[in-house]
């Protein structure tokens, strides 16, 4: 399957439904993959995520009821999600967008590391389990048991199927990506506003690697500068992106307002922004 080609911007409802989403008490982090599934693929209505959310309440419905303890929790996502069901990863999956997509990571039954880990914690919160994500450096994971005592719980891989992981597992997965030991605040659990802003890094990543797919770069920006707290720097990558595409005027705007943002602290940095936004007005003569 091809990656979904460029679709057509969204509907503003739909951007202004992931941004109050962001901005809430309590984000649903299924919610607002979804959403960012709505700008890959233009199919993707108000019905299309009602759907999948249906499709996460049925998979919860499939798990065996009285299940009592982390092990068993674990032991039964495995079972049905990874054994049954077939959810899991594979190493090509980092090559293609819809791995990044919620939607189509239920369609499909494979996506990255961090999209499975939404599928399994939000299949398993949905059937009273007390589980969280776990965002280990290079891999994200997903705990069940006491977040506040870990120890206490355990960690599974839904990448692979949902294996439970030792500790060695885990070390290995740490230093493998890092080449440092684990730490305990690696086991903490993810807050749903960092779940979202590593899969937007994510698509901006797989986007960087694509010049013919700056409409993924473009829409993973403009949803990261919807978030309540975003580096200020995402606004120049934005105005670069857009000079890129060859919106020059708009482009040299952003860069000129990030200017004006960074003149108080770094001049120099200022000055050379402005350098760039001329340039971009001077390719429209």
């Amino acid at each position: 399957m091809e990656p979904p080609e460029p679709s057509e911007p969204p509907s503003p409802d739909l951007r202004s439904r992931f941004a109050a989403e962001a901005r809430a008490e309590r984000p649903d982090v299924a919610l607002l993959c979804l959403l960012i599934g709505t700008e890959a693929d233009s199919a993707l209505d108000e019905n299309g995520i009602d759907a999948a959310q249906i499709e996460l309440d049925r998979l919860a419905g499939m798990l065996p009821f009285g299940l009592d303890g982390p092990r068993a929790w674990g032991a039964a996502l495995e079972d049905l999600l990874g054994t049954r069901l077939g959810f899991r990863g594979t190493p090509g999956e980092y090559g293609r967008l819809e791995a990044s997509l919620l939607h189509e990571v239920l369609r499909r039954r494979r996506g990255l590391p961090i999209l499975l880990s939404v599928l399994w914690t939000e299949v398993a919160r949905r059937a009273g389990a007390p589980v969280y994500g776990v965002a280990l450096p290079g891999h994200f994971v997903v705990g069940i048991g006491p977040p506040d005592e870990p120890d206490e719980g355990v960690l599974v891989d839904p990448f692979t199927g949902g294996r439970i992981l030792t500790r060695q597992d885990t070390e290995t997965l740490v230093r493998g990506a890092t080449g440092a030991p684990l730490v305990p605040s690696m086991l903490t659990p993810a807050e749903p506003l960092h779940v979202v802003i590593r899969i937007l890094n994510n698509l901006r990543a797989w986007a960087s690697t694509r010049p013919e797919r700056g409409d993924v770069a473009l829409w993973a920006l403009e949803l990261s500068l919807l978030l309540p707290s975003h580096p200020a720097r995402l606004r120049y990558e934005r105005a670069q992106l857009l000079v890129r595409r060859g919106d020059f005027l708009t482009g040299a705007a952003e860069m000129d307002e990030y200017a004006e943002v960074v003149a108080a602290v770094e001049p120099a940095t200022a000055d050379a922004i402005r350098h760039k936004a001329r340039a971009a007005r001077a390719m429209l003569n």
